[in-house]
């Protein structure tokens, strides 16, 4: 049966609505809403009235949760993610793979590829590969065994194993190939290069802008700083126009201050709020593995087990993203919102399907607390989590 809700906002992809009533039809999608000076429709109306209504958090960036990692290959594992990501306000996801071999990231590809569709949870929109076009000074947590220049010939393969969902890949601007290498995957309809882990200058950065590259992997993180003289990666991806930058907002990751600065200068519609969670995501501190390498989950964040103590990865919740940036400053209520849903949707080019409340597409919402709180997730009109 179709209804209506009720609430006191509703984040509407072109506009921030106060009042009124939205429609979802007997079909689990988006129906029309009415304004609070319209006349209240007929039908069940579910009562939100104290909370607003916000679309489903989309997750482009994020490796594991619940003890399980995309690396492990196990479609079960990533059947729970997908369950699990509910809890978490995130409807819809690119499961992210870490460097590895050709052959480690081909079955990824193949079973994700063979699989898709079934999830029952946060609906699979793609893969998105970190790496293994990276450079050693600014590994990060990956694993520099596998690092090597970009090859065309393995995307394709890669493509082909995955049936076309290799939406996202992160690479280094400064390796060998990489610009044709971008050229090649930005010419492949729809899909997207994002540069990260690398060493590279402001102007190799730019070159692979130029070249077809759209977005920043984790921006601040394992990339080259900015300066007066050298501006480097960071410098790219404040500059540069028309790119989007993802960012971490657990406060571990970027301080509060640069996340505020970001926002300032790129501004909330090219920013997307990613997790980078790993395996310990919704679990209990304690020792775990991010791919190959031992990791301490400990007051709030993951770090390597050796003698960097390297973050690896974290174990934010989008939802608590979207609330960080609010209680900081950051941006506003409706700007984190965006920055949450709809500009990651837009930069990894799945926006047709997510990321924003408009008619005809699936009903997959948030009902958000006035404190950016998540109380409850709705999947096709159906509500799956309740806080």
């Amino acid at each position: 049966m179709s209804y209506w809700i009720h609430a006191d906002k509703f984040f509407l992809k072109n506009n921030t609505e106060i009042g009124g009533w939205l429609e979802v039809t007997d079909d689990g999608k988006f129906g029309a809403y009415v304004p609070s000076y319209g006349k209240q429709p007929a039908g069940e109306i579910k009562d939100y009235s104290g909370r607003w209504i916000a679309p489903g958090l989309v997750d482009t960036h994020i490796h594991g949760l619940l003890g399980h990692d995309v690396m492990d290959n196990d479609w079960a594992g990533i059947e729970e993610m997908s369950e699990g990501l509910l809890q978490t306000g995130v409807t819809a996801w690119l499961p992210t793979t870490l460097t590895g071999s050709f052959e480690q990231l081909n079955d990824v590809c193949k079973t994700i590829g063979d699989h898709a569709g079934e999830e029952k949870g946060a609906k699979i929109k793609g893969i998105h590969f970190e790496g293994p076009f990276f450079t050693e000074e600014h590994k990060g947590a990956q694993n520099p065994k596998y690092f090597r220049d970009p090859s065309i010939e393995e995307y394709d393969a890669w493509q082909k194993s995955a049936k076309g969902l290799l939406q996202k890949m992160s690479l280094a601007a400064e390796r060998d190939g990489a610009v044709p290498f971008i050229q090649h995957m930005a010419g492949d309809d729809g899909k997207v290069v994002a540069l990260g882990h690398s060493s590279a200058t402001f102007e190799q950065a730019k070159a692979c802008i130029e070249a077809g590259a759209t977005m920043f992997c984790h921006t601040f993180n394992a990339m080259s700083g900015l300066t007066h003289r050298a501006p480097g990666m960071v410098g790219a991806a404040m500059y540069m126009k028309n790119v989007d930058d993802e960012l971490i907002a657990d406060g571990h990751h970027v301080r509060p201050e640069v996340i505020s600065v970001l926002v300032k200068e790129k501004s909330a519609e090219h920013i997307a709020l990613v997790t980078d969670c790993m395996s310990a995501g919704l679990q209990p501190d304690g020792d775990y593995m991010l791919g190959e390498f031992p990791v301490v989950v400990a007051n709030g964040t993951a770090r390597l087990k050796d003698e960097t103590h390297n973050l690896a990865g974290s174990i934010l919740q989008l939802k608590d993203a979207i609330k960080n940036v609010v209680d900081w400053n950051s941006a506003t209520a409706e700007e984190a919102v965006n920055m949450g849903a709809y500009v990651p949707a837009k930069s990894a080019k799945i926006d047709a399907t997510c990321g924003s409340i408009l008619p005809g597409r699936d009903a997959d919402f948030l009902v958000l607390n006035p404190d950016m709180s998540l109380s409850e997730t709705y999947l096709d009109g159906e509500s799956r989590y309740q806080a």
